[in-house]
């Protein structure tokens, strides 16, 4: 677990953490207990609904598509600059 302290840096849709001081709290993560609420499905499971994990798959699986003029070469890839 770690504390630290900065700033925050948004542009668009990008948000930056900026951090001038880090803390490492590992030590400490016994006394930090997250109280488990209404919403938190992990713990309590999902109410009124199955095991998602037990539904059958639906429709075509990926691997069973095949497009011929889809290649690796041909993808473009929006490139960014963070400075």
């Amino acid at each position: 677990m770690m504390a630290i302290n900065g700033k925050i840096q948004r542009e668009g849709g990008v948000v930056h953490l900026v951090a001038q001081r880090m803390f490492d709290l590992s030590g400490e993560r016994d006394t930090f207990r997250v109280p488990t609420g209404r919403g938190d499905e992990f713990a309590h499971g999902s109410p009124g609904s199955p095991d998602s994990r037990e539904r059958p798959p639906m429709g075509v699986k990926a691997r069973e598509i095949y497009i011929p003029d889809l290649h690796i070469d041909t993808l473009k890839v929006k490139s960014r600059n963070f400075q």
